[in-house]
Order: structure tokens, then sequence, then C-alpha cells
């Protein structure tokens, strides 16, 4: 390099952003050991298959790191002129999530890897600097991370909530267009017995008759409900009253022995009115009933999302109910598991203390880690979640009966980025996360793992 070329470089680099604040023979120095290189539009910097072995001065231009998480690419850093990326001092950093791309014109000052340890002696300011980027752009890349990991936790608890309420809510739809219809029956039903001109005595038998419709039939099997409804089937037939009535009437507590002691004070037209009137009140209780079990389903899942993800709390540690955190977690994930016909069964000490930890965090990791084992059993496989007070820490382990970690790739799973999912479905950011935000709270995760069992294990700190 000439010294008029080594004379233009330090004067960029006074002029750089980043590092033109670092005294002239620093300057010189990074001149002296750096190559200027230009990248073209599309030329990969970085790929991430390869060791990065590259500081880059950027001095004009962009380059871009782009990574599919599960919803398209995504532009996951940038440096423009004036940033400084690559390898820096005291970095572990081995190679970058997705390939570095040049996405303008790029010029850059490489500076080798071989050169950082003599950098650090030789330029202490430079290297101050370089450290202090390093870490604003871990911290960059953690606050990306969790907020990414929160978007696919909230996508899936979404898609679980979706499934859990379509039951309920098409239930209630249901029942309330029937209602509309009962009701309209009963009201008709009502007009007719009115017309029968009845006794005070009848009236009061069919009235006794009403609160047969209250009978819960819970414990009755399908075998014997069908079973009553052929034999009220049979005796309507034989007093000369539409069977139509028999099903609303099996639903309840009414007998052919009840419907035998109206029929001892009532006959012909006014004892097929009063069972017309009967039917129609008993299928309207029906229709409320179901109605109100289902609102109340829906109720308590929006009860479960509202205190897992604890909206309505400051997100700070404090005291928490780790089995109220890992129930609400298993209702999110219950349809998945019912779509894998994955028996996912819950073992909670009843001493349970609770644990010092964020709670919309703490959930978090419960939903990576039960997602995960759903995901690795086989159909019809089987998670095992367990709480214990164990010396001072709550400790839960999620087990799963799947095919266990391969032991070439044990190491890496707690890896950004690192996933065996398929493209689209696996971010690689699930157990980092999860790493992460268990290290924020005094907590450790570990695992442990062959053919037939996967354990995850992590141990909390008690709450004072």
């Amino acid at each position: 390099m000439t010294e008029t070329v080594q004379q233009d470089l330090i004067s960029r680099l006074a002029q750089h952003k980043k590092l033109g604040s670092a005294p002239p023979d620093e300057l010189a120095w990074l001149a002296k050991h750096g190559t200027l290189h230009t990248y073209a539009v599309g030329d990969v910097v970085t790929s991430h298959t390869e060791h990065a072995v590259k500081l880059l001065i950027v001095f004009s231009g962009s380059m871009v790191i782009r990574l599919d998480r599960g919803a398209g690419s995504i532009k996951l850093f940038e440096w423009k002129g004036g940033d400084v990326g690559g390898v820096m001092p005291y970095s572990r950093v081995t190679s970058p999530p997705a390939d570095v791309v040049a996405e303008e014109p790029t010029e850059t000052l490489v500076v080798h890897r071989d050169n950082l340890p003599e950098m650090t002696r030789e330029c202490p300011v430079v290297t101050d600097i370089l450290v202090h980027v390093m870490v604003d752009r871990a911290r960059q890349f953690n606050s990306a991370d969790l907020r990414d990991e929160k978007m696919i936790s909230l996508g899936k608890l979404a898609a679980g909530l979706s499934h859990e309420l379509n039951n309920p809510a098409s239930a209630v739809v249901r029942s309330a267009k029937m209602l509309q219809a009962g009701i309209e029956s009963s009201e008709a039903a009502a007009r007719r017995l009115g017309a029968a001109h009845l006794t005070d005595e009848q009236l009061a038998s069919i009235e006794a008759m009403r609160t047969a419709c209250a009978m819960s039939t819970a414990t009755m099997s399908p075998v014997e409900r069908a079973d009553r409804e052929d034999a009220i089937t049979d005796w309507l037939a034989d007093h000369d009253v539409d069977d139509e009535f028999a099903a609303p009437l099996a639903g309840v507590g009414m007998t052919v022995e009840k419907l035998d002691e109206l029929a001892g004070s009532l006959s012909g037209d006014a004892l097929n009115a009063a069972i017309e009137w009967l039917a129609a009140g008993c299928s309207v209780r029906a229709l409320s009933s179901e109605i109100e079990t289902a609102a109340s389903r829906i109720y308590d899942l929006v009860a479960a999302v509202k205190s897992f993800s604890f909206m309505d709390r400051a997100p700070a540690a404090e005291p928490v109910d780790i089995r109220k955190g890992i129930a609400d977690t298993l209702t999110m994930l219950a349809s998945k598991a019912r779509a894998k016909s994955v028996e996912v069964s819950l073992d909670i000490a009843a001493d349970l203390p609770r644990a010092q930890a964020v709670g919309a965090e703490i959930n978090q990791v419960w939903m990576n880690l039960i997602d995960n084992a759903i995901d690795a059993v086989d159909q019809g496989g089987r998670v095992t979640v367990t709480a214990r007070n164990e010396l001072g820490h709550v400790v839960v382990r999620v087990i799963d009966n799947g095919p266990g970690i391969p032991p070439e790739i044990k190491d890496r799973i707690f890896d950004p980025f690192f996933t065996t999912k398929g493209v689209g479905t696996g971010t690689g950011l699930g157990l980092d996360i999860v790493r992460r935000l268990l290290q924020r709270l005094d907590g450790t995760i570990s695992v442990q793992s062959n053919p037939g069992r996967t354990e995850f294990q992590v141990r909390l700190p008690t709450a004072p």
C-alpha cells in the first residue's frame, strides 16, 4: 500500500462515524493492517456456512442479514456507511445466523481476525469502541429475538385459542337459533293448553310433571338414553300422542311411570296439549343450559389467556403461581395435543411454593417447552409435566417419550437460530429465548435425552 493510499485511508477513518474519535496512530494501524474491499449488489460478504474471519469497517453502501423465521423473510440486521460489523475483539460469534449480503455497492476496510490480538494491544481506544459496538449489537439482537419469539408465541396462543373457542362459540350460535324456534313452540303449546280448559287439579298435575325437566341426566349412558327414548316413543304411540316429543322428554328426567301418572288425570286433546307443553319447556331449558355451558367455557378460556399473558400486570419479578401458569399453558395447547392424540399429564406437588419470576415471561418458557414436547412425540405420544419443591427451588420437568435428541446436536439446541424443524416451522429461537429468560430470573435449564425419554428441567428460586 502506497503512502498516499494509506494517508487517504487514515483520512477516511478519521471521518468514520464510529471510529473517527480514535487517536491518529490507531487509525494508522487500521489503515496499515486493513484491506480495502468493494462488494457489488448481491455479493455474499460473510456466509453463514463459514467461520467469520473479517472485521468490516463500512465506508459506504449497505450490508444486510435477512432471515425467515416462519413468517417470511425479514431484515434481521443492517450495516450502512459509518457502521462496523463482522468479527469483534473478544467476540465468541463464529458465524452469522444467515448470509450477510451487500444490497448496495458497498466499500469496506477489512481487518482479518488474526490481527485482532495485536489490535487489542496497540489500539486500546479502537478496541474500546468496538467492544461497545458489540455490546450494543448483542442488545439489539436480543431485543429483536425476544420480540419475534413473543410474536411467534402469540401466534401459537391465537391458533390454540381459535380452536378452543370454535366449539363453544358454534354451540352458542346453534343453540341460540334453536332456542328461538323452541320459544315459539312453547308459546303455541301454552295456547293450546289454555284452550283445553283444564281444572285446577289437572293443571297442578302438569306442573308437578314440569319439575322432571330440571332433573339431571348427566350420568345416563347413550344406551340408557336410547332405551328410555324408545320406551317413551312406544308410550306416546299407545296414547295417540305425537312421537316427536319423545326425544326432548327422554333428555330430562321424564319416565314412563311419570307419564302414566299424567295420563291418570288427562286424556285426549288435553293429554296431547300437556305433553306438547312439557316437551317444549324441556327443549327450551336444555338449550338454555347448553348456551350457559358454552358461554362459561368461552369465559374460562378468555380468563386463561388473561392469566397466561399477565396483561394487567407490570413486567416485574414477583411471587408467581407456577401451577396456574402451567395449567393455563396446557389450556392454550389443548387443541394441538388433541390433534396428535397426545396424552398430556400434569403432576404438581400440593405444597409447591410460588416462584420468584415475571409471570408473562415464565409462562412463555412453559409454552415453548411443552409445545416443543408435543412436536417431538409421535401420534399418540405422551408428555408429562411435573413440579416439585427441591432444596429451595421450584423444579419443573417437561418429559416426552419422543425419539430423543441426537447426541451430535444436543450441545447446540440452545444456540440462537438452531432448529431441527423445517423452513417456516421453527425459528431456532425458542430454547435460546428460554435460556435467556431464565438467566434473567436467576433460573437454569438443563436437558437429558435418550430414545424414548427426553427431559427438560427448569429450576427457579422460590419467592421470599
